[in-house]
């Protein structure tokens, strides 16, 4: 392993992308709902552990970049989520679809809590390797959590047939081997570079339009008490919660309008699963590196409420586009690439505006509105699935996002 000050930058974007791969098993859950629901879960349950995974990942993503990060350092820190991860996905193979607690601390609680051990490192690595391109490198960084879902959704499904052939434990076991290994090997490059090191031939540009200090790296405690933290937080909490309702129900919902308009349960099946697997999710990738890319030349604030007001009409839409097959594609990709955005823009939205020094101690605080987001928008998918209405769940999602736009 070569020195920080000699290693070539890129290799942290390779680790990077190693690590986010794994870490994005949490998109792919939607595959998991039709077997437990087949045996017997309601709509509700197969939620909860997709929510429980979503707040403990911003819960230790929080402890993970306030404390470990400054005493363990980002190699230790990401090799740990891999092992936390790992050992999650292991034991819910030993619970498979018996036991409803058990899979909601195994795969909720423990594997949510190795993505947030994980999720900030490549971030704040890969910001301080590439002060000259933030906003791409932050795209390029969390990309491969959003491929990860359309490469786990496959391998469990048409590409490597995991749950049909051996069933969901086996799925899951493979899938915490794969996980421990993987982000283990990204962990090796995840170091910082010396203190004061910038890319040769490049001078730091004057402060962006936003920072509310020019030149003040915040600390956590300071950026708490601005009303810039707390409007940069509710408007994630938004964006995110619409998405992530959206993931949840990925599935479920146009299953349901699909064979509403005649479409047989198994090709129904196979049309949905597309367009999350496949259509969802590599919009979702593609979309953090091209808004990270946009922000970089159009601003934060102004790809932010672009990328909000669109998605609104998005979700609202979508409501009457789940139950035709190419109408669902588009609206699927749609929404995941615009989903995607959130996770190149609102890192670097923080950093533009309280400094990317300390960017892994603030930004676990600002992502916290996403384990909210998390919990609320899934949860009220699944409650009103429960009732007959996947519909209005979509819509109350759609006009709060306008509404944060």
């Amino acid at each position: 392993m070569p020195e920080a000050k000699v290693m070539n930058r890129w290799l942290v974007v390779v680790g990077g992308i190693l690590i986010q791969l794994c870490l994005g098993a949490i998109y792919a859950w939607s595959v998991f709902t039709p077997p437990l629901a087949a045996a017997g879960w309601t709509k509700a349950q197969t939620q909860f552990v997709f929510s429980a995974g979503l707040a403990s990942f911003a819960i230790v993503m929080v402890l993970a970049g306030y404390y470990l990060m400054p005493r363990w350092g980002p190699r230790k820190l990401a090799m740990a989520g891999g092992i936390v991860l790992g050992l999650g996905y292991l034991l819910g193979g030993l619970v498979g679809q018996t036991s409803v607690p058990l899979l909601i601390l195994f795969i909720g609680i423990v594997g949510g809590a190795g993505i947030g051990l994980g999720y900030v490192v490549p971030i704040a690595v890969g910001m301080r390797w590439f002060p000259d391109k933030k906003g791409l490198i932050t795209g390029l960084a969390v990309a491969g959590f959003g491929f990860g879902a359309l490469l786990w959704v496959k391998l469990a499904g048409e590409w490597g047939n995991l749950i049909p052939n051996y069933g969901l434990s086996t799925a899951f076991a493979v899938y915490g081997v794969i996980f421990l290994v993987l982000v283990t090997v990204g962990g090796i490059w995840m170091v910082f570079p010396p203190d004061g090191w910038k890319p040769p031939g490049w001078t730091p540009p004057p402060p962006k339009a936003g920072q509310i200090s020019a030149g003040i790296n915040f600390t956590a405690d300071q950026m708490l008490k601005t009303p810039q933290f707390y409007m940069i937080f509710t408007v994630f909490l938004v964006s995110a919660g619409a998405g992530l309702m959206t993931i949840g129900l990925m599935k479920l919902f146009p299953m349901e309008a699909l064979t509403a308009g005649g479409m047989d349960q198994t090709a129904a099946s196979a049309v949905a699963g597309t367009a999350m697997g496949v259509f969802f999710s590599l919009a979702n990738g593609f979309g953090r590196i091209v808004w990270g890319t946009l922000s970089d030349k159009l601003g934060r604030k102004i790809s932010v409420v672009v990328m909000c007001a669109t998605q609104g009409v998005f979700v609202l839409a979508f409501t009457k586009m789940a139950g035709t097959p190419v109408l669902l594609y588009l609206g699927a990709a749609l929404i995941g690439f615009n989903f995607g955005g959130n996770f190149a823009l609102f890192p670097t939205f923080t950093a533009d505006t309280f400094g990317a020094k300390n960017i892994a101690q603030l930004y676990p605080l600002v992502f916290l509105s996403y384990g909210v987001g998390g919990i609320g928008g899934p949860i009220l998918g699944g409650r009103l699935g429960d009732m007959g209405n996947f519909p209005m769940a979509f819509t109350i999602c759609g006009l709060l996002v306008l509404a944060a736009a």
